[in-house]
C-alpha cells in the first residue's frame, strides 16, 4: 500500500532529488541567477530615474507619458523579480540562499515604493482640465481610467503633512490585531481531548479543524467546548482588542471623509455598499434553504438535538479513489471542457508544460497557490497527494492561473490585474465544474452522497457563514458608532442572535457558541470576509450558466479577460451575474436544489 501511495504522489527528502519534469520552470522568468541580478539592478536604476523626476512629472504631456512608461517598466520587472525570488525560497524554506534572495527582493520593493511615493500626489496636484486634454492624446488615452480612479479618491486624500501623520499611525492602528495574534497564537493553551480511539490528544487551533469534522460526536463536542471555553476565559481582553480595532476604523474613516468604516473598506475595490447589504438581504431570503439543510443533516447524523459542533461532521459517503497527477490532469481537463477549446488549449499548456511545482519535498512551502506576473505565464505551487481534495486544489489553482493568463493577454499592463472581489471567482468556478462533472459520471450512491455533501458544506461555510460574519461586523461597528461599549456580553449577544436567526434555536443555543466571535482573525481586516461569500455565490451562478446556458461560457470570458478594465461588479454583470440583483439568490437556489437532491438520495 505504501509503494502504491508513493507512485500516486511521491514525496522527496531533498529538493535536489525531485526530477526536473515535476518542478516548475522558473527559468521562464529568468534564465539564470545572473539575469535576476541584472533585472534587480535595473529596477534600482528605474526607481532612481523616477525619483529624479520629482517636481517635473506634470510639466507636459510628454513628461507624463515618459514617467508612466518608466513606472510600468519598473513595476513589471519588479513583479517578476519579486516572484522569482519568493518562488525559489518556497522550494526549500530551509535553504539560506532562498531566504537571502527573497529578503533582497522585499527590500528592493520597499525602496522602489519609497522612491516613487510622490507620483500620485504630484499627478493629483495638476489642474484636472489640463490632464483631461492630455488624455485625449493617443498614447496617453489608455491611462484615462486609471486617472479617473485617482480623481475618484481625491476627496479622501489629505494634505501631505496629514497623510504623513496617518501613515505614522498605521503601526499603532495595527496594535489590536497584534495583541489578538499574540494572545491567541502564543499565550492560549487548550485542554486535551480524547480522539476516536480513546487516546489523549492535544487540542490546538490547528487540530481543531480536524476534530470538529470527526465522525465521533463526543470528539466534536469536546473539541468545540474545549476551544471556546478557553477563549471565554479571555473574553474581556479579546473584546477590548476588537473594540479598539473598531474604534480605529471609525476614526480613520472620519478623518478620510468617508460616511462609514464600511464605505471606507469597500471604496478602493469600487464595490458599492449596496452589494454588501444586498448579500445579507439575499442570505436572509435564503434562510429557509439553510433550515432545510440543517434538518437534513440532523436526520443523516441521527443527533437530537443538533448543535453547532454537528454541522461540520461528515455524512455517510465515501470517495476512496486516488488519482495520479496525470490522471488528475485528464480529469480536470474533462471537467472544464464546457469552457471551450481556447480555454482548454491554455489549460493543457498550464498543466503539462511545467507551470506547476507538483510534489512535496522536505522544506517546501505548505499549501498551494497560483502566482502570475506581467510579462510571463503564471506558476502554481502544489503539494499534490492524490486525493479528491488534491484534484480539486489543482482545478482551483488552475482557475486562478487561467484568470491571470487571459487577463494579461487581453489587457494593457495598467489594467491587467484583477481585484480581490473577483479573485476567488474563477478558481471556485473550476471547483464547481469539477464536482458537477464527477456527479454526472458516477452511479455509485456513496460517491454521490460524498460529492453533494462536500458541495453543500462548502456553500454553507462560504456563503451563509461568511454572510453571518459580515452582518456581525456591521452590527458591531454600528454599536460603536452609537456610543455602546463593545463588551464581551454585547458582542456575545449579537453573535448568539445571528446564529439563532441563521440556524434556528437548536443550533443557536449551543454551549460556548456566544464567544465564537472572539476567535475569528478575519475581523481584524474589517469588512473583508463578505468577499468569500460573494465570490462563491458568483461562481456557483456562473458555473450553472456555463453548464445550462448556450452563451454562458462566452459571457464568462468577459470576466477572465477583463482584468480591472472596469469595476468588478460591472465585469461580473457582463459575465452574466448581477451582484446588485439576483446572483446570491441564484446561488442559494442551487443550494436548495442540491439539498433536495441529497435528501432524495439518502431517503431510506
Amino acid at each position: 500500500m505504501e509503494d502504491s501511495k508513493k507512485k500516486i504522489a511521491p514525496a522527496f527528502d531533498r529538493r535536489s532529488d525531485v526530477p526536473q519534469e515535476f518542478c516548475w520552470r522558473l527559468e521562464d522568468l529568468f534564465a539564470a541567477p545572473a539575469d535576476w541580478e541584472k533585472a534587480a539592478a535595473r529596477v534600482e536604476e528605474l526607481s532612481k530615474e523616477l525619483a529624479a523626476r520629482r517636481g517635473r512629472v506634470m510639466e507636459s504631456s510628454r513628461s507624463l507619458l515618459e514617467t508612466l512608461k518608466l513606472e510600468e517598466e519598473m513595476d513589471g520587472l519588479l513583479a517578476r523579480v519579486y516572484q522569482y525570488a519568493h518562488c525559489r525560497s518556497h522550494e526549500d524554506m530551509s535553504d539560506p540562499k532562498g531566504k537571502d534572495l527573497s529578503q533582497k527582493a522585499t527590500a528592493l520593493a520597499v525602496r522602489a515604493a519609497e522612491a516613487t511615493s510622490f507620483l500620485e500626489p504630484e499627478m493629483l496636484a495638476a489642474p484636472r482640465e489640463q490632464v483631461e486634454r492630455w488624455l485625449d492624446e493617443p498614447e496617453l488615452s489608455v491611462y484615462r481610467l486609471s486617472f479617473l480612479r485617482l480623481w475618484r479618491a481625491e476627496s479622501h486624500v489629505l494634505p501631505s503633512e496629514q497623510e504623513a501623520i496617518l501613515a505614522a499611525m498605521g503601526e499603532v492602528a495595527g496594535g489590536p490585531e497584534e495583541i489578538f495574534s499574540q494572545l491567541t497564537d502564543a499565550d492560549l493553551t487548550f485542554p486535551s481531548v480524547q480522539d476516536e480511539e480513546g487516546r489523549t490528544a492535544a487540542l490546538t487551533q490547528e487540530s481543531y479543524g480536524r476534530y470538529i469534522q470527526s465522525p465521533s460526536r463526543s470528539v466534536r463536542q469536546a473539541a468545540f467546548t474545549g476551544l471556546h471555553g478557553t477563549f471565554a476565559k479571555y473574553g474581556n481582553a479579546l473584546a477590548a482588542a476588537y473594540g479598539s480595532h473598531v474604534k480605529s476604523d471609525r476614526v480613520f474613516a472620519r478623518l478620510r471623509r468617508y460616511k462609514s468604516p464600511l464605505e471606507a473598506a469597500l471604496f478602493d475595490s469600487e464595490v458599492p455598499v449596496t452589494v454588501y447589504r444586498g448579500l445579507i438581504d439575499a442570505v436572509h431570503r435564503g434562510l429557509p434553504a439553510l433550515a432545510g439543510y440543517v434538518s437534513l443533516k440532523k436526520r443523516l447524523l441521527g443527533v437530537e438535538p443538533i448543535r453547532m459542533w454537528d454541522l461540520y461532521a461528515p455524512v455517510e459517503g465515501t470517495l476512496a479513489r486516488e488519482w495520479s497527477f496525470d490522471q488528475a490532469v485528464s480529469l480536470v481537463e474533462e471537467a472544464l471542457a464546457p469552457l471551450g477549446p481556447e480555454y482548454g488549449a491554455a489549460l493543457h499548456t498550464a498543466l503539462t508544460d511545467r507551470w506547476i511545482d507538483r510534489y512535496e519535498n522536505k522544506g517546501k512551502r505548505s499549501g498551494a497557490y497560483s502566482w502570475g506576473s506581467w510579462g510571463c505565464h503564471p506558476f502554481m505551487l502544489l503539494n499534490y497527494g492524490g486525493t479528491f481534495r488534491d484534484v480539486s486544489t489543482l482545478a482551483h489553482e488552475a482557475g486562478h492561473s487561467m484568470h491571470s493568463w487571459f487577463s494579461h493577454k487581453s489587457q494593457p499592463q495598467v489594467y491587467s490585474d484583477y481585484v480581490i472581489f473577483v479573485a476567488e471567482v474563477a478558481s471556485t468556478v473550476n471547483e464547481t465544474l469539477l464536482c458537477e462533472h464527477m456527479l454526472a459520471r458516477t452511479s455509485d450512491p456513496s460517491e454521490q452522497v460524498f460529492l453533494l455533501s462536500n458541495q453543500l458544506e462548502a456553500m454553507r461555510q462560504t456563503i451563509y457563514r461568511q454572510a453571518l460574519f459580515a452582518e456581525f461586523e456591521e452590527r458591531a461597528h454600528d454599536a460603536d458608532a452609537a456610543g455602546q461599549a463593545l463588551t464581551p456580553e454585547l458582542l456575545g449577544s449579537i453573535w448568539t442572535e445571528l446564529n439563532t436567526a441563521y440556524y434556528g434555536a437548536e443550533v443557536g443555543s449551543t454551549e460556548g457558541l456566544s464567544v465564537e466571535w472572539s476567535r475569528i482573525p478575519h475581523f481584524y481586516g474589517s469588512f473583508y470576509v463578505y468577499q468569500y461569500a460573494t465570490g462563491m455565490a458568483a461562481a456557483v451562478a456562473l458555473a450553472d450558466r456555463i453548464l445550462h446556458d448556450p452563451h454562458g461560457a462566452e459571457d464568462y470570458f468577459t470576466l477572465l479577460r477583463g482584468g480591472c478594465s472596469a469595476d468588478p461588479v460591472t465585469l461580473l454583470r457582463r459575465a452574466g451575474v448581477d451582484m446588485e440583483r439576483d446572483a446570491v439568490d441564484r446561488a442559494l437556489a442551487v443550494f436548495a436544489e442540491k439539498t433536495d437532491q441529497l435528501a432524495r438520495l439518502t431517503d431510506r
